[in-house]
């Protein structure tokens, strides 16, 4: 049996913000919906409830997004699909080149889309 090992965060962001993201810099998030795309080698589990938590350490670029005050996590999603190949079938806007794609080699652009 594959273990799954990809996920989906839909996110709820409850009004416009400005969010400086890491060493990517600042950027405005418009209010809405974002789909977040992921993946873990192992402990998926302990990886979404680490996303779900609003208390830690800042180490990838989903980290300060989640952590705002107007951002919520209103549905998670598992899957056996490739993560590059899930988010590439995943519509919506690229707001950040480069946000959660630091290692990503399949050209996704990014690993948030805006869906609005």
């Amino acid at each position: 049996m594959i273990a799954l090992q990809t996920y989906q965060l839909h996110i709820q962001l409850t009004r416009s913000v400005a969010i400086t993201v890491g060493r990517l810099g600042r950027f405005h998030f418009p209010a809405g919906q974002y789909i977040y795309t992921g993946s873990a080698k192992r402990n998926l589990e302990a990886r979404i409830q680490r996303h779900l938590s609003k208390h830690k350490k800042l180490r990838w670029h989903i980290d300060y997004l989640l952590t705002h005050r107007d951002v919520q996590v209103v549905q998670v999603q598992r899957s056996r699909k490739e993560e590059c190949d899930w988010n590439q079938k995943t519509s919506g806007k690229i707001i950040v080149a480069g946000f959660g794609a630091s290692d990503c080699r399949a050209g996704c652009g990014s690993h948030l889309k805006y869906v609005g």
